[in-house]
This record gives C-alpha cells, sequence and structure tokens, in this order.
C-alpha cells in the first residue's frame, strides 16, 4: 500500500517527494505523540481531558517546606520537589481561559488540520494538510476570537515537513528540510506586508538532519547545530528496563557546532566557534548545555550586550539524561530521564534561575516536561504524565510558581508551534484516542 501511494503521490505532484519519504509517517509526521530514548520508541499512553472536563489549580510547595520524600530507592534531588500530586485542580475563568480548540475526529485515518503556533499579534498559523486528497499543505492566519482564516499564498513544499520558528507581525518563518537526502536546510519566509513567500537555503551549510532544533535569535538570524559527537550505546546495546525502554541513565550526551545564518543573505552563515548540546534564547542571552540526550554537564549563560558569560553546575542528579532545556528571561527548564528504580522511573521536570539558584524539581514516574514562549515573564512549562494513575497534562506557572493540573488523560498525538507570553499549545483526546482536540489556552493572574 505504501509503494501504491507513493507511486500515486509521484504522479499526482509535480515537485515528487524525496526519495527517503516515509508517506505512512507523513500523514501523522510530528503529531503523534511519542517518547523517545537512544535506541527505543513507545507511543505515549496517557490523553488529555475535553475543554468541560479540563481543571487547572495552584499548589503550593510540600508542607516538609519543599522537600518532598522520593519513593523508596529513588534518589531525591538537590532542590525543593514537588510530585504530580501537589497539583491541585481550578476552574476556567479563574485560572486559565481557553482562546480556541480545533478537533480532528481520526488522525489515524488520515492527516489533518493544525494549530501550528500564534503570531505575535495573536492569529493563529492554522495547517491544513497534508493528506490523501490534498498533497500540499495549506497555511491560514486564524482569527481565534471570529474562527475567520486569512488563507495565505501557496507555499509549494510537495510534502516536506516545515517547522515554524518565528511567528511575527511582518515575517513568519518556516524551516525544513530540502535535497534528495533531507539534508539541505531550507527556511520559508512569508512578508505579511506583501503576503508573498520565498526561500531561502545556504548552500554551504550540510549535514543539518533536525531542522525542529533551529531557532530565531533575539539578532533575528537563525541559529542552528550541526551534528559534531554522538553518544554511542555499550557493547550489545542498552539493556532494556521494565518499561521497555532503554536504560540508558548517564549515557554519553550528544553535542553539535552552532552556526547563524542571515535569513536574507544565503552566504552569510557564520561558524559560531560554540560546542553545545541544548541551546535556548532570552531577550537578552543565550543558554546552552554541555550535551543532550545523555549527561547535560555544565549551564552556560551569555549575555548579548556585553558578551560576558558564567557556567554553573545545574545538579542535575548523577543518572540523569537532557531530553527538553528551555530558557526564560530568569528561569530555565530542564526536562530529564534518571533511571529505573524497582519498575519505577525517575523523571524529572528541573526549574533553575539563570543563576543556577535551585526553584523546584518535578519528580515522579513518567513525566516529561516543555518550556513554552519566547523568553518573557509569563512562559509557562508544559508537563506530560504518562502513568495511569496520575495521567494527564500538567502545567507550571513561573511567574507564579504554580503546579497546575490541565487534564486527567493525554493524548496520542501533538502538534504546536510558538507563542505569545502566557499562552500555550496542548492536545487532549478523542474518538477514543483516534484524533485529539488542540487547545489554545491563556493563564490567567
Amino acid at each position: 500500500m505504501v509503494n501504491e501511494l507513493r507511486t500515486l503521490l509521484r504522479e499526482n505532484v509535480a515537485d515528487s517527494p524525496t526519495d527517503q519519504l516515509d508517506v505512512a509517517g507523513l500523514l501523522a509526521a510530528g503529531h503523534r505523540r511519542v517518547r523517545t530514548r537512544r535506541t527505543t520508541m513507545a507511543a505515549g499512553a496517557a490523553t488529555l481531558g475535553v475543554v468541560a472536563a479540563v481543571a487547572v489549580g495552584a499548589a503550593v510547595l510540600p508542607g516538609d517546606g519543599g522537600r518532598a520524600v522520593s519513593p523508596a530507592g529513588m534518589p531525591r534531588p538537590d532542590a525543593p520537589v514537588l510530585r504530580l500530586a501537589d497539583a491541585e485542580p481550578a476552574v476556567e475563568g479563574q485560572d486559565y481561559r481557553e482562546l480556541s480548540a480545533y478537533t480532528n475526529e481520526n488522525l489515524d485515518r488520515d492527516n489533518g488540520q493544525y494549530y501550528d503556533g500564534v503570531t505575535d499579534d495573536g492569529l493563529v498559523l492554522f495547517r491544513d494538510g497534508p493528506r490523501m486528497d490534498q498533497l500540499r499543505p495549506r497555511y491560514a492566519l486564524l482569527d481565534p476570537a471570529t474562527g475567520a482564516k486569512d488563507w495565505l499564498p501557496d507555499l509549494r513544499i510537495g510534502q516536506a515537513q516545515a517547522w515554524p520558528v518565528e511567528l511575527g507581525t511582518d515575517r513568519l518563518v518556516l524551516v525544513g528540510a530540502t535535497g534528495r537526502r533531507g539534508s539541505t536546510l531550507v527556511a520559508h519566509v512569508f512578508d505579511r506586508g506583501d503576503r508573498t513567500w520565498s526561500e531561502i537555503t545556504w548552500p554551504e551549510l550540510r549535514d543539518v538532519d533536525f531542522a525542529g532544533a533551529a531557532k530565531v535569535g533575539p539578532d533575528g538570524r537563525l541559529y542552528i547545530g550541526v551534528p559534531a559527537t554522538r553518544g554511542t550505546p555499550p557493547p550489545g546495546g542498552w539493556p532494556t528496563g521494565p518499561d521497555g525502554e532503554a536504560e540508558d541513565a548517564d549515557a554519553e550526551g550528544d553535542t553539535f557546532d552552532l552556526y547563524s545564518l542571515s535569513l536574507t543573505d544565503p552566504t552569510d552563515v557564520r561558524d559560531e566557534g560554540l560546542r553545545f548540546g541544548q541551546l535556548d534564547f532570552t531577550p537578552s542571552s543565550m543558554v546552552w548545555t554541555d550535551s543532550e540526550n545523555g549527561a547535560a554537564g555544565m549551564v552556560h549563560v551569555r549575555d548579548l550586550a556585553s558578551g560576558e558569560e558564567r557556567s554553573f553546575d545545574p545538579h542535575a542528579g548523577e543518572r540523569c539524561n537532557l531530553l527538553s532545556f528551555g530558557a526564560t528571561d530568569e528561569r530555565i527548564m530542564m526536562s530529564e530521564y534518571c533511571g529505573t528504580y524497582g519498575g519505577v522511573r525517575d523523571d524529572r521536570v528541573q526549574v533553575l534561575t539563570t543563576d543556577g539558584e535551585q526553584v523546584v524539581t518535578l519528580q515522579d514516574s513518567g513525566v516529561e516536561g516543555a518550556l513554552l514562549g519566547h523568553g518573557g515573564p509569563r512562559d509557562v512549562v508544559t508537563v506530560t504524565a504518562y502513568e495511569s494513575s496520575r495521567a494527564g497534562t500538567y502545567v507550571y506557572d513561573l511567574a507564579s510558581d504554580r503546579l497546575l493540573r490541565l487534564s486527567d488523560a493525554t493524548s496520542s498525538w501533538s502538534a504546536g508551534g510558538p507563542t505569545p507570553d502566557g499562552q500555550f499549545l496542548w492536545s487532549s483526546p478523542v474518538n477514543h484516542r483516534k484524533g485529539a482536540t488542540q487547545h489554545l489556552t491563556q493563564l490567567l493572574d
């Protein structure tokens, strides 16, 4: 069936997909929520509640002064600790309000429509397809208050994927890969003033295999990591834990070499002379780790105005692998897997200040976190929990240090993108988890 569909696509699309196109994956690519480790992949099992059932609330640190006791055998983080049980439900209109929602009833059957992020002036980047009866994606700017869609001129990218890295008032920037091996970075830039798309590539930059890691810095340049070193499994491969995933705690991490690129001049490519693991920007600084997908090493903060740098040990734990990372003006988020203890996973979502002070660590089994926002004071950390007894989507409000529970289940599908300060995207299941409702939500003071 895949070969027949691949042939059909090539016959019907002028710019046919690359030889490496996985059509089955295309229909769900970037959307089915998966949890990955070095040698295994498993679909997330938790689901998010629908809007009517969503409840969010504030949780203070535990009564022992924030030093909650970890399960037997699990090391306690060197920080004030929260557990999922510390989150309390709250009421819509008091702690949050929903700005917009969109439902795809059956994403197992076909690709759908998605919220890919929100522009700085509050419009949703709405993506339609591609799917079986529509071979190219269409994009619109959707007004969340009215649902009205302003369809953009066609972006002729075939079945290639593109990730939004900037959704500004003047331009939209989507980044993907092109070429027969998908190794050449390409940026699609939409000028909102003259309503035209342009494309830029950087011929001297090769072997960029993860366009989703690209970020636009405060200087308007695109920053991308080119793979430098890869951690390798031990002889015979990683042992498998009780959850079926690789038991690779305290693995050797991966590193990248940092390049910055002009979004207007394809010859303007700068080797920044920096090797890093994960990287993010705040409005005034660049923040990075030594490595990712393994021990994170040190955290480094560079002031973009003065060039001054400071580094600190994040006290992530002896066996912790860094899986996700983000920074705001004053806070840093690190999501980590720290091993398995008697069938219980030690997963952590660590929040620190940009000076290295420990704010809180959320520690539980089967959780992962992501920092959402543009580096502003109302950025939030979303936490997805997969264990059935605590399953759901949670949110940690960095402005108020509240742990909020959004739902009691998680979706199999996930999509999203950049959002303005205080807003975030998350998904809840429908149709027995064959589909999903995507929510645009804003936290309230």
